[in-house]
């Protein structure tokens, strides 16, 4: 029996650990062919430069040199804005007193003159028509003249309105009328002298256009010219309440770097914070008081100027159409009536009234407006004028009456003791009362004006000169950390 070698054992050694059984892992699903190659996992998105800045920013703000320069670059950016929002505010104003000044008064005053002269060229053709063949040369000189007025002003009137504006249509409709109006107060002049009685008809239709179609457009004109004027006092006058703000808080973080550095340093003073709140308090008072002398100069020339203009263009314009109408009376002699209620009137007569009601309506304003003596005597003269026309009409027309038709024609357009001597008193007087009202009102518009003279440049300027400041004064206590 043949007997098998017993193995020997293992030679002495270290133990090696034994390590537990590791599961199988399945194995990853197949791919099918041709699916390319496996896609990476989508890249982390990226940050925004401004989220990087805001971290850069809060991570310079734990240090102090940090955050002396956010504070030195936040009290330049506060002042230039200041600088920047006081400019703008108080050009804006500066250029709306201007045209105050320069533009919609004095257009607004031509308009006036356009209705004026229109209304006066009536009056002046009908005294003429009146005086038939013995119309004087002076009556046909202030028809003339008139029209040339009312012409050059609406030229005047074209040229400085703006092309879409509302008062374009208005004075294209005004220059085409008027050579028609006054191709019929030739005809009706013509006739008159050949003494055909057409010639009253083509007055009265004269007359028509210019009372229904033409003196309402200039009356619009007139509206729209100081629709403008408003809108311009409206833009200059109010206060400039966001660079008063920016003003305020710049002198308020000023104040506040200061103190901080004080209570860090113990140091009383940094001359560049100091120049800076000494610019930034010179822009803010010169900005407050400099506006505030405007603002009271631009509300005198509308309260003693601009409104007692207004009046006494109201006035004048009321005396020339009573004074047209008190002719018309005679021209169309009865011809023409009006009934309100149960009565039975004279049309022009009736209108008369009317105009002569506002007359005295209008004198009464302009003399409680009046804030002198050299403004209110003029106008209280013009009252003593009105009253004596009233007589004096009140005269011609019972003469009219009775049929003394002569007589009645004398007491309106004669050369003694006439109606035209104290409509053309009524008339001198409410032009030396203009006269008047508009020097007051151009010396308070140009004082308004003045006191705005240099203050955008000077904020722009001292405004730069403050940002400065405040980064020199920052600057030379980041030094100290070098």
């Amino acid at each position: 029996m043949t007997h098998l070698p017993k193995s020997s054992p293992p030679p002495p050694g270290p133990s090696l650990p034994i390590l537990p059984a590791v599961p199988a892992q399945p194995a990853p699903p197949a791919r099918p062919p041709g699916s390319g190659p496996a896609a990476s996992p989508p890249p982390a998105p990226r940050r925004t430069a401004f989220a990087e800045g805001f971290d850069q920013l809060r991570a310079a703000a734990t240090t102090e040199p940090g955050r002396l320069r956010i504070i030195g670059a936040l009290l330049a950016l506060l002042v230039v804005a200041f600088g920047a929002v006081t400019a703008w505010q108080m050009t804006d104003r500066a250029a709306a007193a201007d045209d105050v000044l320069t533009s919609s008064q004095p257009l607004s005053s031509d308009a006036a003159d356009i209705y004026r002269s229109l209304a006066d060229a009536n009056t002046a053709a009908s005294s003429g028509f009146l005086a038939g063949g013995q119309e004087t040369a002076a009556s046909r000189d202030r028809y003339e003249k008139d029209i040339r007025t009312a012409a050059d002003k609406l030229v005047n009137a074209a040229a400085n309105a703006d092309p879409d504006s509302p008062s374009t249509a208005t004075i294209a409709k005004l220059n085409k009328l008027l050579p028609e109006y006054k191709g019929l107060v030739e005809r009706a002049r013509t006739y008159n002298r050949q003494g055909f009685p057409v010639g009253g008809a083509y007055l009265r239709y004269a007359n028509e256009k210019m009372q229904q179609q033409m003196l309402p457009a200039a009356e619009d004109l007139y509206k729209k010219e100081n629709q403008r004027l408003r809108a311009d006092y409206a833009d200059a006058t109010p206060y400039p309440w966001a660079a008063i703000a920016l003003g305020v808080a710049a002198l308020a973080a000023l104040a506040w770097a200061q103190h901080r550095n004080y209570r860090r340093t113990n140091r009383v003073l940094n001359q560049g914070l100091v120049a800076a709140t000494a610019t930034a308090t010179v822009v803010l008072l010169w900005l407050v008081v400099g506006h505030s002398v405007a603002r009271a100069g631009l509300n005198d020339s509308y309260d003693h100027g601009v409104r007692s203009l207004n009046v006494l263009h109201d006035a004048r314009i009321a005396s020339l159409k009573a004074r047209g109408n008190e002719n018309l009376t005679l021209v169309a002699r009865g011809a023409e009536t009006k009934k309100v209620g149960a009565q039975t009137y004279d049309a022009y007569d009736y209108d008369f009234r009317t105009d002569m009601a506002d007359l005295g309506k209008y004198l009464a304003d302009a003399a409680n407006l009046a804030d002198d003596t050299s403004g209110e005597q003029p106008v209280t003269a013009a009252v003593g004028n009105m009253t004596e026309w009233k007589k004096r009409h009140t005269a011609a027309r019972e003469q009219d009456a009775n049929g003394n038709y002569q007589q009645a024609l004398d007491r309106v357009i004669g050369t003694k003791g006439a109606t035209g001597e104290c409509f053309d008193s009524v008339d001198e007087n409410l032009r030396t009362a203009l006269a008047h009202e508009e020097t007051e009102f151009k010396r308070a518009a140009g004082d308004g004006r003045d006191a705005l003279t240099g203050l955008s440049a000077g904020a722009a300027v001292l405004a730069v000169l403050g940002a400065a400041g405040a980064v020199l004064g920052i600057g030379r206590r980041l030094s100290e950390y070098r």
